[in-house]
Formats: structure tokens, sequence, C-alpha cells
């Protein structure tokens, strides 16, 4: 009898498995594993514990997920150490230097073992602009966002290579960060349709990431990532979104109650997939306890992501790809963004600060 796959993908403390998180993880068998900075010394480090981890879970098709976008948001610069162009740089090129940081990544990731890069990011760069969000934005224009975000979609795809389209419905023109704030906006529900209607462009990928905001005209209480309205009236009604339905990390400020109520009240609305952080045994062990496995119609889903990481599809000429990108982005990218939102909250969390 198969065993059933946990609606989560979790994360672990350190550069190796404790014996605690081994245990749990085998019993618990969750969808998949986030890594981090602090799970990332060196190379050899890195491939044992993706090995490590995938063997304590025991499947062939275990999510190893990253962040891996470019610019200010980046996991493998300890392995790898060069940086990659955010998106905003991207979109100020021809749109062939994205298939190239897409190709370039993918091999990257694909040679440790790494099955899913949490990118692109497809919100709108507004003149309030969001903090958390600075230079990760390709544009404000929704053409140019969905030119861009698809050529580096489906570059990940064709190298076997899972992306994860985020963060939906964005933020809109929310100024505070949802790692450290609540955030919400009242404006109407036309304008939000109109605001997003170009996500519809994206309803076909296989893994889709939901931002935290609260959307007062649907729901003055819930952030869209508790909220059944949201989900079912926004995400799959007017935009009609099909992929596999993961939350933004549920240990962010922008969400209420523990750890517990924010996993069950982020199913119960309709998410397929929970994500959590943190890496707090703890929280993992009562997520795992609350026994929450994958739905029939999230397998279905899955199966899709299935196909894709499990494309063996012989990477292009790295060395050439390299030389190109290396050139066009000379002396761009030594970049100081000071502020990686997701490292400051895991150091808080790290150090007992709320």
């Amino acid at each position: 009898m198969t065993k059933p796959i946990l609606a989560a993908i979790l994360s672990c403390s350190g550069t190796e498995l404790t014996d605690d998180e081994k245990r749990l993880f085998a019993t618990a068998n969750p969808l998949g594993i986030s890594l981090f900075m602090r799970n990332i010394k060196n190379g050899f480090q890195l491939k044992t514990l993706i090995k490590e981890i995938k063997e304590v879970i025991g499947r062939d098709n275990v999510i190893i997920a990253v962040d891996e976008e470019g610019g200010r948001v980046t996991r493998l610069k300890p392995v790898t150490k060069h940086q990659y162009a955010s998106a905003q740089l991207l979109a100020k090129t021809d749109i062939r230097y994205s298939r190239m940081h897409a190709n370039l990544i993918a091999h990257d990731l694909k040679r440790y073992g790494i099955n899913v890069n949490y990118s692109p990011v497809i919100d709108k760069k507004t003149k309030q602009q969001n903090a958390v969000l600075f230079g990760r934005c390709f544009s404000a224009n929704p053409k140019k966002i969905v030119n861009y975000a698809k050529t580096i979609a489906d570059t990940y795809i064709n190298s076997g290579l899972c992306p994860c389209i985020k963060h939906i419905p964005g933020h809109l023109a929310t100024s505070l960060d949802p790692h450290l704030n609540i955030i919400s906006t009242d404006i109407s529900l036309d304008k939000i349709k109109r605001e997003i209607e170009y996500i519809k462009n994206f309803a076909e990928y296989p893994l889709i990431m939901t931002s935290h905001i609260i959307l007062k005209a649907l729901d003055n209480k819930n952030p869209v990532t508790m909220s059944e309205k949201c989900i079912k009236e926004l995400l799959h009604g007017y935009l009609g979104l099909k992929g596999l339905l993961i939350s933004d990390a549920i240990d962010m400020h922008a969400l209420k109650g523990s750890i517990i109520d924010r996993a069950e009240n982020s199913w119960k609305a309709g998410m397929d997939i929970i994500c959590y952080c943190s890496g707090i045994y703890e929280d993992m062990f009562n997520i795992c306890n609350l026994k929450r496995f994958m739905s029939e119609n999230a397998l279905i889903k899955f199966a899709n992501i299935e196909k894709i990481i499990h494309n063996n599809k012989k990477d292009i000429d790295i060395l050439h790809t390299k030389q190109l990108y290396q050139t066009e982005f000379e002396g761009k990218l030594e970049i100081n963004y000071m502020y990686d939102a997701t490292e400051v909250l895991n150091q808080m969390l790290k150090t007992g600060r709320k």
C-alpha cells in the first residue's frame, strides 16, 4: 500500500539532518523540503544533505526546493560563487538573456539534486514599491511581465526544473513586508481584477504560490492563503489557475495564530500544500501531527510536476552560455541589496525575537 504524502513542504535546521528530523521526515512523508542559506555550506555538503533527505523520506519524487531568483534572492551563492541578474535587470535586456539565465540556474540547481525553484516572481512593479519586492519585479507593464516570466518558467520546464509562479494575486501596491507585518488593501474588487488580469496567462503552470495579502473587497478578515472565498472565486474562478496551490511560508508574520492554526486554516481554505520554512522542530512536529495528506485532486496536479522533475533532458552548452551571460552583465551584478527578508525572519526566529 502506498504511503500517503503529507500536504506540506517542510524545512530543516542546519547543514545536515538531526536525528529528530530524520525520524519525523521518515514517518510523516512530507511532499518535500525547502532549503535556505542556513542549510548550504559547500557543494559536497549540499549534495550529501539532499541525498540524505531523499533517502530518509524514501520517494523518487521528493521535492527539493529553493528560492534562486537572481539579484537579492539567492540561496546557492555560497556554492556557485557567482551572482545572477535580478528580474529588474533582466527586463532591461534582450529576452534571450532570460533564457540563458534560466538555463544556467537550472544547471546549477539540478547538479545538486534540487528540482523546484520558487521562481519567477510575477508581481507588478509599483510606484510605492514594497521593500520586499525591490529588484524582484520585471516591470509595471503586464505584457512585459508575461513575456519575461513565461520565458524563464518555460526554460526551467524544458530543463527538467519545475518553476513556481509567485506571488498570486500579488502584493498590489502595499508597502509593508509580509515576512514581518500583516498586509492588506481596500481597493475595489473591480480594480483588483483589472490589476491582476494578466495572471490568467499563467493558469496552466504546474505550481502556484499565494501571497498573504488581505483583499478587503472579498474577505476583510483572512489573507488569501487562508480565505476560501479568495481561493475559490478569485484564484480558481476569475484567474482559472489549475496548478498545485502552495502557500508562501506560513511562518511569516502576515498570518495570525499558532503554526497549527495557520496550517489548518490554509488547508481548509483550499490550499493544496502549505510551506513551512523556519526549520523549528516543534513546529514541524505539530504540522506533521495534523496528518493532513494530499487529496486525490492535489495528487493529480502533482503528477504534472513529476513529469517535469523526471525529465532528464541534457543541458545546453553551459560554458558558452555562461560566457555570453557574464559578458552582458559584467560589472552589473555585484549589487549589495542589504536586505533578504527570508533570512531576516530566520535570524529573528533563531534569536527568539518576535
